[in-house]
């Protein structure tokens, strides 16, 4: 509805001198829209393209049309190192191969970082145009204020018209009346300058939801060619590592390969910890995720890492038992001290009561999250879902799994659950910020940009999932 129409409807309510006031206080009160100005961005110089051909100079539609050629291209050899890469897979271990193997990862990493850093120009060129367009409304913005500031005195000065000022004036009646007319003028222009600022403001807010957008997107690209350069770096160095080892020998390479073989062995069968649940071998964990990732798009190390870092919370943390169903009151297993707020009582006692009695536990002997600083605890096994929550997602997670009924303490069913969150969180796009935005949510309830503590969460989980991949996974897949 615009300012206008609300007068006209307003009107017969109070008189219309009193709501334009109103509203004129209220928006010039509220400040001159600074926060809808976005801040500076780095700009990032346009990369070589693939074949490193990129005009030094070209108008905004030129070089976005070449950009978008060069990433085609980038693509389409990136896919068939790919097919070499998948296709050398399938052979039989033997030098040869895995040296192929390593030039195809080397070449298409290299071809990886040149694609982004193509799209981050493009990227780079389009944040500029909307930080044009957001100052450009901004500018409008700021003109329409210093208008309705005028109007505003212009109101107060024909509103303190009275007859008997008039009668005790020597201003002549004509004139009087002409003053109305005026102020009839200036109402009409302030609904007109309200409705301006109404869509301009609008407007702002749109494109700077679209900036925040190229944004995020400009950020998930700069760690992805982080990411790759990593592997890069260590592709490369496996590989002089590889050769200087084995001197070009097959023979000598076979005492490498079991090497490997013995490592990732052993990364197979290093304890992985969950929370209140204890401890599986990290290859079973890495098949509840691959598992997992089947069902929901979810990348296993994230999945991984989440529980990583909710076994640690844990630790730091410590747990509690529910005692009382009528309060939600407990007591810490450390100290043994009574503690009120262990889980909300309307919310989440009797949902607990009844998940605990299906898998034959005694609810009063089973471990769940203590309180933290604010709100309640009470969150259960290994993936830290609270009761009301965990009924939401057990019969999905029991189809899944082909089990009669989802156990919270159960590991499977622990990663099931919270692949599905986590997909309902948004982190099945994969990207950076999206991952990174669904562990705070998966944390807090709500995205990182509402709490520094959750996003302290989300980085921990983010930098958890990079080495979980690099150092864990990889040495697996690649033995």
């Amino acid at each position: 509805m615009t300012f206008g129409a609300f007068f006209d409807i307003m009107e017969g309510v109070m008189p219309r001198s009193f709501l334009i006031k109103f509203a004129l206080v209220s928006l010039l009160l509220g400040g001159a829209f600074a926060w809808l100005v976005p801040g500076t961005f780095a700009q990032v110089a346009p990369a070589p393209s693939c074949n490193d051909v990129i005009p030094p100079s070209c108008s905004d539609s030129v070089c976005r049309a070449r950009l978008e050629a060069d990433v085609t291209a980038c693509d389409k050899e990136i896919n068939v190192y790919d097919a070499l890469v998948t296709s050398k897979q399938q052979e039989g271990a033997s030098l040869s191969r895995d040296v192929a193997i390593l030039n195809a990862q080397i070449a298409k990493a290299k071809l990886s970082i040149n694609a982004a850093a193509l799209q981050i120009a493009s990227l780079t060129e389009s944040i500029g145009v909307k930080k044009q367009t957001i100052t450009t409304y901004a500018a409008q913005i700021d003109a329409e204020h210093q208008s309705l500031a005028g109007f505003l005195r212009r109101i107060d000065e024909l509103d303190n018209y009275s007859v008997v000022s008039l009668a005790l004036s020597d201003q002549d009646v004509s004139q009087f009346f002409s003053d109305l007319d005026n102020f009839q003028y200036v109402e009409d222009a302030v609904g007109q300058s309200l409705d301006i600022v109404g869509t301009a403001k609008k407007n702002t807010e749109q494109e700077q939801a679209a900036l925040e957008d190229k944004k995020n997107q400009q950020t998930d690209l700069q760690y992805q060619a982080q990411l790759e350069k990593k592997f890069l770096a260590a592709r490369e160095a496996e590989k002089t590592q590889l050769l200087k080892a084995t001197k070009g020998q097959e023979k000598a390479y076979q005492k490498v390969l079991l090497e490997k073989q013995a490592r990732a062995a052993s990364i197979r069968a290093a304890l992985f910890a969950l929370r209140d649940t204890g401890e599986i071998q990290f290859g079973q964990a890495l098949e509840y995720a691959n598992a997992v990732s089947k069902k929901t798009g979810i990348r296993p190390a994230f999945l991984l890492a989440i529980f990583m870092q909710e076994s640690g919370f844990g630790k730091n943390q410590g747990s509690c038992y529910l005692k009382d169903p009528d309060t939600g009151a407990g007591v810490s297993i450390r100290t043994g001290n009574a503690i009120s707020r262990v889980m909300k009582p309307d919310r989440d006692v009797a949902p607990f009561l009844r998940i605990t009695a299906n898998v034959g536990r005694d609810p009063f002997n089973t471990l769940v999250s203590c309180p933290q600083a604010i709100g309640y605890g009470g969150a259960m096994g290994a993936a830290q879902f609270i009761p009301s929550t965990w009924v939401l997602y057990q019969n999905l997670i029991a189809n899944a799994l082909g089990v009669p009924s989802a156990d919270p303490w159960r590991a499977e069913d622990a990663f099931m659950a919270a692949g599905f969150l986590l997909k309902d969180n948004g982190a099945v796009a994969g990207s950076y910020s999206a991952e990174r935005n669904a562990a705070c949510k998966y944390f807090s309830g709500s995205s990182c940009s509402r709490s520094s503590w959750a996003s302290t969460y989300g980085n921990q989980v983010m930098s958890k999932a990079e080495t979980i991949q690099t150092t864990m996974i990889d040495p697996i897949e690649n033995s």
